[in-house]
């Protein structure tokens, strides 16, 4: 659970004491917003890694490796369901 939660959590706590942060690396507050539900991670690293003139080179790597552990996080919840209670098709004891 808190896998899923540090990374809202910290992007939030970035938001909310250096928002200049996060303005400068955002144009407007919709793509923040997006990047906290859908790819929070890889938002998080963007914001630590934005400098002035935009990344650079090998800052994209962790841009892409954030990524991939966001859409690797998608996959095994995805793939735990079936253990979930109350799951249709699941048999209770």
């Amino acid at each position: 659970m808190f896998a899923g939660i540090f990374p809202r959590l910290g992007l939030l706590i970035v938001w909310i004491a250096r928002p200049k942060l996060v303005d400068a690396a955002f144009d407007s507050w919709f793509w923040p917003l997006l990047g906290i539900i859908f790819l929070p991670f890889a938002t998080l690293m963007y914001v630590v890694l934005y400098t002035g003139g935009g990344l650079n080179g090998f800052d994209w790597f962790w841009i892409v490796l954030a990524g991939l552990l966001d859409v690797a996080h998608w996959g095994a919840g995805w793939t735990q369901r079936r253990q979930a209670p109350g799951y249709p098709g699941t048999v209770q004891a």
